[in-house]
């Protein structure tokens, strides 16, 4: 099977990150898609990082009925900080079966050079790269075949965005699905 792995914290979750794999299964190669859900990201702080079981949880919830979305929390299990060159290579070794695909936003295109053994990920995969407002190729990659870039059309939220409107008070309808704004609200998410 052709998986495409969707990294993030999704911290929370939000329509948009399912907008954004909704349009990979739909557009690109894949048989389905795997949200990693990173329980610490290298580039990120984790002052405002909810505990990973709780996103792992909420994802689950946001994804369920879609028979093509897969939760996946291989991260949990491995060093940390997660880097996605360790989690690539142990995806494959666990799963020779599938072929693997990275996705990752124009953000991340930009600082790929920084990643660590970005080289090995590119030896070992095609990489999914959707736009996003504000980022643009990243000249070290722009003749390299391994990268493949797409218009995917955005939402422009973002889950810092949603948690700041979650600690002053203000709604997340809409921005998220239904059960995340439910949960965050019964295990009293994102407050002050």
């Amino acid at each position: 099977m052709k998986i495409g792995l969707f990294f993030g914290s999704f911290n929370p979750v939000h329509t948009g990150h399912l907008l954004i794999a909704d349009y990979f299964i739909e557009f690109a190669i894949f048989d389905k898609i795997w949200f990693v859900v990173s329980p610490q990201n290298p580039f990120k702080s984790n002052d405002t990082l909810v505990d990973e079981n709780l996103r792992f949880e909420m994802l689950k919830l946001a994804i369920k009925d879609n028979p093509k979305f897969e939760a996946c929390d291989v991260e949990f299990n491995l060093n940390r900080p997660s880097y996605t060159v360790d989690t690539l290579t142990y995806l494959r070794n666990q799963f020779p079966e599938h072929t693997f695909f990275p996705i990752i936003g124009g953000d991340n295109l930009q600082s790929f050079h920084l990643w660590k053994n970005h080289e090995e990920i590119l030896n070992h995969h095609e990489i999914f790269v959707y736009r996003r407002a504000g980022y643009y190729s990243n000249p070290l990659f722009a003749n390299q075949s391994k990268i493949k870039i797409f218009d995917v059309p955005l939402l422009n939220i973002s889950s810092t965005y949603i948690r700041e409107m979650l600690q002053a008070g203000k709604s997340v309808k809409y921005l998220v699905p239904d059960a995340i704004e439910d949960f965050i609200r019964e295990h009293k998410l994102y407050t002050k």
